[in-house]
């Protein structure tokens, strides 16, 4: 998947989706979630998956040891 051909509306449904995911699969791998909801995507999308797999547990992490930073990630 070429980049150009990415959108911001998929970029935010994955977040969303992945988000949700990890709420109910808090010790799920990448590749578990690349094969739970990366048929909604595109073919290619599943690095991009997981960089928001790990952008959702870095988010988490903060939250949890209270070092939030000025931006959430999440939120763009």
């Amino acid at each position: 998947m070429r980049f150009r051909e990415d959108s911001p509306e998929d970029l935010a449904r994955a977040r969303a989706e992945v988000a949700v995911w990890r709420d109910q699969h808090p010790a799920g791998t990448g590749e578990e979630l690349v094969a739970a909801i990366g048929g909604r995507f595109h073919r290619d999308y599943g690095p991009v998956l997981r960089a928001v797999l790990f952008a959702v547990d870095r988010h988490h992490a903060r939250k949890v040891t209270g070092a939030v930073g000025t931006a959430d990630p999440l939120r763009r």
